[in-house]
This record gives C-alpha cells, sequence and structure tokens, in this order.
C-alpha cells in the first residue's frame, strides 16, 4: 500500500510539469522573422487574437495605417501537416505591402497539443478578430482574403468556405457577418478522407472514423455558389498532397459557378517551384485579387 501512496504522489508531482510541456512555447520578438514593411506601415508581433486555457492564439500583424481609407487584409497560414511549422518561418509578403495591403500573419494550434477542429477553430477565431477589429486596425472587412499553404492551405478553404455557418465557432462567437473576398490555396489538401497520410490521422483524432464530421472539414464537399472566389496552384509532380486533388477542388468552383483560377506548376513538387514559377505564381495572385475588387 505504501507503494501505492508513492506512486500516485509521483504521477501528481509530474502531471502539472506534463501539461505545461504541452503547450507551445510563447514565441518572443528574436524568434520572428524579420520582415521589412514600408513606410506608413506599424507592426505588432504577437498580438493574442484568442485564449483557449493555458494556450494564447497569436498574429503578427503588419499593417498599413499610414491610409486614410480603410485597407485590404491578407490573413497567411503556414504549413506543416496541422503538426508542425510556426508563424515565425513565414515571410515574401512584399507583394502585398507594395499594393498597400495589410497582413494577418497567423498561428493556430497543431494536432500534437489539441487535434481537429482547434486548428479550423483558431482560423475563424482569427477571422473574427480582424472583422470585430477592423476599425481599430485599419482594415476593411469586407476586403479580407485568406491565403495558405499545404495544411495551411486546406485551413484557408476551410476557414473561408464556412462563410457565415458558425458551427466552428464557439470559442469566438459573434454577430458579425463573416464573408470574405477571396481565398488563395497553395498546394493544399482538399479531400481529407482520400488524402492517405499519418498526419491527416494524427490530426483528425477521435473523429478519424467519424465520415460526416471528416467530410465537414473537407474543402471539396463545401464549394458552393455563395463561396468566396478562389486562387488554386499545385504542382502537378507534388509527392506529398496529390495534384489531382486540386484537380478536383478547381472542378466544384467551375461546377458551381465561381469566380476560380487554377495554375499548374509543370514538375512542381510541394512547394519545390522554381524563381520562375514563383514569380509567375505571385504576380498572377495579384492580379487575381484585383479583378475580385481589392
Amino acid at each position: 500500500m505504501k507503494h501505492l501512496y508513492l506512486l500516485a504522489a509521483a504521477l501528481l508531482a509530474l502531471a502539472p510539469r506534463a501539461h505545461a510541456q504541452q503547450v507551445p512555447p510563447i514565441p518572443t520578438d528574436s524568434t520572428v522573422k524579420v520582415i521589412d514593411t514600408p513606410a506608413g506601415y506599424t507592426t505588432q508581433l504577437n498580438t493574442v487574437y484568442s485564449k483557449v486555457g493555458p494556450w494564447d492564439g497569436r498574429v503578427d500583424l503588419y499593417l498599413n495605417t499610414d491610409s486614410r481609407k480603410p485597407v485590404p487584409v491578407i490573413i497567411n497560414l503556414h504549413g506543416g501537416g496541422w503538426n508542425k511549422g510556426t508563424k515565425e518561418s513565414q515571410s515574401g509578403f512584399n507583394g502585398f505591402f507594395k499594393q498597400g495591403w495589410s497582413v494577418a500573419n497567423v498561428e493556430y494550434r497543431l494536432s500534437t497539443y489539441a487535434p481537429a477542429p482547434a486548428a479550423v477553430e483558431d482560423v475563424r477565431c482569427a477571422i473574427i478578430y480582424l472583422i470585430t477589429n477592423a476599425k481599430k486596425l485599419n482594415i476593411d472587412p469586407s476586403r479580407i482574403v485568406i491565403m495558405g499553404s499545404s495544411s495551411g492551405g486546406h485551413l484557408a478553404l476551410v476557414g473561408g468556405l464556412l462563410e457565415n455557418d458558425h458551427v466552428f465557432d464557439t470559442q469566438c462567437p459573434t454577430k458579425e457577418t463573416v464573408k470574405l473576398r477571396a481565398i488563395i490555396d497553395k498546394y493544399g489538401i482538399a479531400d481529407v478522407p482520400q488524402w492517405n497520410s499519418k498526419s491527416a490521422t494524427q490530426w483528425l483524432g477521435s473523429h478519424a472514423s467519424d465520415a460526416a464530421f471528416v467530410r465537414s472539414v473537407s474543402p471539396l464537399y463545401m464549394v458552393k455558389k455563395t463561396s468566396p472566389p478562389t486562387f488554386i496552384v499545385h504542382g502537378d509532380a507534388d509527392p506529398t498532397v496529390p495534384y489531382e486533388q486540386s484537380v478536383a477542388l478547381h472542378k466544384a468552383y467551375v461546377a458551381a459557378g465561381v469566380p476560380t483560377e487554377f495554375i499548374t506548376i509543370a514538375g512542381g513538387q510541394h512547394g519545390k517551384f522554381s524563381k520562375d514559377d514563383n514569380k509567375r505564381v505571385n504576380e498572377a495572385i495579384i492580379r487575381f485579387l484585383k479583378a475580385q475588387g481589392l
């Protein structure tokens, strides 16, 4: 019996430490990649957009505060199979700054800390935070664009395609209308049940065998005639996320009559495009967004 008491005491002593280790570390300004912004921009790093227990959802804001009129904002989501990656790894926003647009570089809960639908809830909270605080941030809530690559592309699609459906907004209830101007999907997962990956199984967690839930977070089945216009890019030699997923997604947009553009990178792998191809994609994204009224 004495041994049982000692064991229980040892487990209780370890429990707080184990829980603390689960919480992702809070990034500091020194860990954030230095991103140069033009004159008239204000940088706000690690702004908290949501709190879930001990976890703080943080976003790096690059705001055009010099404009006399509210400006569009691009929400950026990193990739990493929902189980790794950081907002600190992201850059390449100069094309948006040149247009005078603001950028919100968002972190979300990884599956190693909280499985689905946590990441979707966080993305929705980030969107709602920007809409709610639009005036203070000098952004136009009617011209919000969401963009991501790989699993970030998936989350961008789900976050935008949900529109005013608040099923995943329990962490951030709102009466605001949620309607994004456009989605930029870079080789994202479109059909979760058809993506045979350990990352998907880990992210879905206890929902992995729930067909209805899996379908509810699969962009391919969410497209409808009111969906935001969407730009898709994918390499046809992608060894990670099958190119065919984006082909099917694009067909769904066309069938729904939603403005869409699909660029195929011949020989392109998972995010590994040539310098020329990257330039072509970036220029096409700007043209597409301008065509949507940005």
